[in-house]
This record gives structure tokens, C-alpha cells and sequence, in this order.
């Protein structure tokens, strides 16, 4: 490929326009746009049977999936998460008007510990909102023990872990609810689009009030709930891509595995870890670049962006980095000496089903090359 033709971290699949017009032409003929039309139904229907879950509401974005899995709880105070994440992730505490509480990650996961969640308990703790990082699962046996000792809820942010297995079922099965995100740049995509799943139909069921102003009849309005309803054009899509997403991630693999072969050779560059017992879905291809290489993340990163290569620094900054949270007395940096190292390394490379295994080469060469200084 040119070097002026940029490559990106990721770029979303899209099926054939031609196998997208049936589904348009069914939603034009029905005249039902969105308010739980029969695609949204079939698309709750197919994801709980893909996933291997009892159950699942739609959303129209992830974000709004978490602010509506902390009210489903009656969440207060304070909820301890992790500062290695996404905005949204804290940002959805701070709108329900709740206390995020920053805890450190393991060096290696990237996951939340068992041991700084404990730390970092208070008579104000009510939840723990963990992230399953890059797809890898955080230890949800350990964590599940510390919440049920203290009486503590968990709602897992699972925007990386479409699809993820662990010991033989589906990830999204631990916790009290699981959040997912289906955004354009993640490995299953609605365009934006989201989903909490839970274990039990009661659940379920006020979750999906809250998602439609909290209305449970025309005339009935049981809580002050929000418009977080998916609309049809954007289930349709859904149903067409799970059509094709396991693929999608087989080929996510093949590109994983070129990295890997062209980079563990390097001193100084850590790969993603891959947990035991896993089936991932190589949602991203992190690498951490240390003080054994004999340049820094930043001009990696920098000499990628020369040459068209966009990858990204994700997550860089830290949320308790910005200037909203760096305040609160859990974001002080010498709390998160893991997670700042972490944010200093991190650079995600190119990973998406279209990306040519000559392009995939060239960012390997590339980051080779710095080697020269």
C-alpha cells in the first residue's frame, strides 16, 4: 500500500447495501420505526440465543445502557471503578449523581484487582463497575466474592467483550447486569447501539420501563426513566451483522496473530494477554511499549501517525487524569501506580476484518524500524 493512504485502529464492517435493502423496504411497509418494533424484538431474540444469556434489552447507545443499569439498581453513593477506561464508563456515575471511586489495575489484565477494590471500600460503597478491558475477563469469581460480602451490586462495563467466552459460557453471564456497547468501532456493531443483559425477566422488565421514560402503559409511569430505546433501522442492521460476526472475528484472529508473530521478538514491547480458558474476540491488539525499547510509547506513536498509521493511545489519558474527576481524593496518582504505567505504554494497533495482511505487515515494519532511533 502508499504510504498517504492512512490505516486506522479500527473501521466498522458493513454488509453488502444490496442484502440491507430487504430489511429497509420491510421497515418502510410496517411503518413502525422504533417503540419495540418487531426487528427490535427479533434482535433481543437472536442476541440472547448468540451470546448464550437469559436476557437482554436494547438500547440506542452503550452509554445510556449504564446510566440506566445504575438506576435499575437504585445505585447510591459510591461506586468504585476503574480509571483505566473509557469516558463513559465514569461519566455515567457522575450523571446519576454518584461518587466514582478509582481503584487500581493489574499490570497485566488491565483489569480492576480484587485486592484495590477492597481498599477502596467505604460505609458509602453500594457498587463496583469493573471493565472487562480489551475483551479480557476481569476476575469475577474474587469480585463476586468481595460484593457479596459487602452487599455490594456489579455491573460490568462489557463494551469490549461482544461474543467472549470464559470457562465454557458466555461472560456477560457474571455480575448483576452487564452493559455492552455496539458502536461503530466495536467488533459487533448497530452503528451506535447498546444492551444490558441480566439474569431474570423481573429485571428485564423494569429495565425496559426505564429505557421508555419509565412508562409501563400508556397511562402508567412507574419511574423518572429516559429515551433509551434502539430504533428499527438500527436492529435491522443487528440482525444482518450477527449474520456475519463470527467471521468477522476469525479474521480478527488471523490478524492477532500476525502482530504476534511479527512482534514478540522485540525487547521493550508487551502483547496483549490472552487469559486461560478463554474464547476472545480480539476487539483490539494492544501493545505496551517500556523503558526496554529504545523509544518511548510517544514516538511510536508519532512515527505511525507519519506515516498514515493511526493507532491510538487507548487508554490515554486517565479519567481520574481529567479535569472533572483528578480531584476526587481516589484519582491522586500515587493510588494508580499500575494504571498510570499502564496509560504511559499503551498504544492499540490497526485491528479490523478488512485490513489487508500486507497493511498489517507494514505497521509491524514500521514499529520495527524504531528500533533505529
Amino acid at each position: 500500500m502508499s504510504a498517504d493512504k492512512p490505516i486506522y485502529v479500527t473501521q466498522p464492517f458493513l454488509p453488502p447495501l444490496d442484502d440491507f435493502i430487504p430489511y429497509l423496504r420491510e421497515i418502510w411497509d410496517a411503518k413502525v420505526l422504533t417503540n419495540g418494533g418487531p426487528f427490535h424484538q427479533r434482535l433481543e431474540a437472536a442476541l440472547v440465543e448468540h451470546l448464550g444469556i437469559k436476557h437482554l434489552s436494547l438500547f440506542t447507545n452503550g452509554t445510556l445502557g449504564l446510566l440506566t443499569a445504575l438506576q435499575t439498581l437504585q445505585v447510591t453513593g459510591e461506586v468504585i471503578t476503574t480509571p483505566y477506561s473509557f469516558a463513559a464508563t465514569a461519566h455515567s456515575v457522575m450523571w446519576n449523581n454518584l461518587t466514582p471511586v478509582f481503584a487500581d489495575i493489574d499490570p497485566i489484565t488491565c483489569n480492576l484487582t480484587p485486592e484495590s477494590i477492597e481498599q477502596a471500600i467505604t460505609p458509602r460503597t453500594t457498587a463496583i463497575m469493573p471493565v472487562h478491558c480489551y475483551g479480557t475477563p476481569c476476575d469475577v469469581d474474587r469480585i463476586q466474592q468481595i460484593a457479596d460480602t459487602h452487599g455490594l451490586k456489579v455491573i460490568y462495563d462489557a463494551a469490549h467483550a461482544f461474543g467472549v467466552r470464559y470457562r465454557g459460557e458466555s461472560l456477560l453471564n457474571h455480575g448483576d447486569l452487564s452493559v455492552l456497547s455496539f458502536h461503530a468501532t466495536k467488533v459487533y456493531t448497530t452503528l451506535e447501539g447498546g444492551a444490558i443483559v441480566c439474569a431474570d425477566a423481573a429485571t428485564k422488565k423494569r429495565i425496559d420501563h426505564l429505557k421508555n421514560f419509565g412508562f409501563a402503559n400508556e397511562v402508567t409511569v412507574l419511574a423518572a426513566g429516559i429515551n433509551g430505546k434502539m430504533n428499527e433501522v438500527q436492529a435491522a442492521l443487528g440482525l444482518l451483522q450477527l449474520t456475519h460476526v463470527d467471521r468477522l472475528i476469525a479474521r480478527r484472529a488471523q490478524i492477532a496473530s500476525l502482530y504476534d508473530e511479527g512482534l514478540r521478538s522485540l525487547d521493550g514491547i508487551r502483547l496483549p494477554f490472552r487469559l486461560p480458558d478463554t474464547q476472545p474476540n480480539h476487539s483490539y491488539y494492544p501493545i505496551f511499549i517500556g523503558s526496554g525499547f529504545p523509544v518511548g510509547r510517544d514516538a511510536v506513536y508519532a512515527r505511525l501517525r507519519e506515516q498514515s498509521v493511526y493507532a491510538r493511545r487507548y487508554f490515554y489519558p486517565l479519567l481520574s487524569d481529567m479535569p472533572m474527576y483528578r480531584d476526587l481524593p481516589s484519582a491522586a496518582p500515587e493510588h494508580l501506580p499500575h494504571a498510570a504505567k499502564a496509560a504511559r505504554e499503551v498504544l492499540c494497533l490497526p485491528i479490523y476484518p478488512a485490513l489487508p495482511d500486507d497493511d498489517v505487515m507494514r505497521v509491524i515494519e514500521l514499529i520495527r524500524s524504531c528500533r533505529a532511533g
